[in-house]
């Protein structure tokens, strides 16, 4: 497989930085497309080659994907948040962007498609673990947007013969990770404000609780969805590392002083059932939550 063409939309984000990494590791021939508004060019790996565009935009990317055999789709605007106020762009980005993307891996004949989904498709579930079978009641646009992608995803295999799964993250942390803005992921805002010396700001009570996710395991399940072949007709998969920590234990791991704020609009809890994720792709997390958080203060 080595030396295949692969493109990681959403290349120089978070995620997908690591991703191109590690296909770069393998051997690949790696070439990323990004419009740069969440995404920063020196996270883009020397040996990738990066397309600025955007894909809203189907002409100008369309043929960015020829003798493409893998597509990683990162690319979105995230955040439950920014989606409430701002439906149409997300959208816009989130589904139509992502059915551009589709349209061309069809013109082109890519063999498949690894999405990164969310865990925010869930919503609000009476039960703990979250498991792929129960029914998506997504609270937000975002949470509505990438559950749409899934089903698009299921659909392209079945009506245009391309092979797809769905990687549904449950809130990924690690280095890279995003600290601007007011919907920062906690881990990062909190890494921040201990930076800076200022009281974590703890929304609510703090007993919410979040399944974290190691970014270096999330590449991990990337790279066997590439590989596997027990998948390919828009499985929904788990990646999440089964264990959730309240957003006060995350505070005392970081250490300092606390605030709190008002509460926001958001799931209560979450919690990832990855025995699919085990039996599909072999995949299971690696990466213990206090030492990721250990190593993340150090940097």
């Amino acid at each position: 497989m080595n030396h295949t063409k692969v493109m990681v939309v959403g290349g120089a984000g978070f995620i997908g930085s690591h991703v191109v990494d590690e296909l770069v590791n393998r051997g690949h021939d790696v070439h990323v497309i990004d419009n740069l508004s969440g995404g920063k060019k020196e996270r883009v790996h020397e040996k990738a080659r990066l397309h600025i565009a955007d894909i809203r935009n189907i002409e100008e990317i369309k043929p960015l994907f020829e003798g493409v055999s893998y597509v990683f789709h990162l690319a979105a605007l995230p955040r439950v948040q920014y989606s409430i106020e701002n439906p149409i762009e997300t959208h816009d980005v989130n589904v139509t962007g992502f059915v551009n993307v589709l349209a061309s891996c069809t013109l082109h004949k890519v063999q498949r498609v690894i999405y990164s989904a969310s865990s925010s498709a869930y919503g609000d579930q009476d039960t703990m673990p979250l498991v792929e079978e129960m029914n998506a009641q997504p609270k937000s646009p975002y949470g509505l947007q990438k559950y749409i992608g899934e089903l698009y995803c299921r659909l392209w295999s079945e009506v245009y013969n391309i092979e797809t799964v769905s990687l549904r993250y449950f809130n990924v942390y690690g280095p890279r990770q995003s600290e601007e803005g007011a919907y920062a992921l906690v881990i990062a805002k909190f890494l921040k404000q201990r930076r800076e010396k200022t009281p974590l700001t703890i929304t609510g009570d703090g007993e919410q609780t979040r399944d974290f996710t190691h970014v270096h395991d999330v590449v991990r399940a990337n790279m066997l969805a590439m590989e596997s072949e027990g998948v390919g007709s828009g499985e929904v998969i788990n990646i999440g590392a089964g264990n959730n920590y309240s957003v006060n234990t995350v505070a005392a791991l970081i250490g300092g002083e606390t605030a709190h704020i008002p509460a926001r609009l958001e799931p209560k809890h979450t919690l990832a059932d990855n025995s699919r994720a085990k039996k599909l792709l072999g995949w299971e997390p690696f990466e213990s939550f206090e030492k990721g958080v250990e190593e993340l203060k150090e940097i």
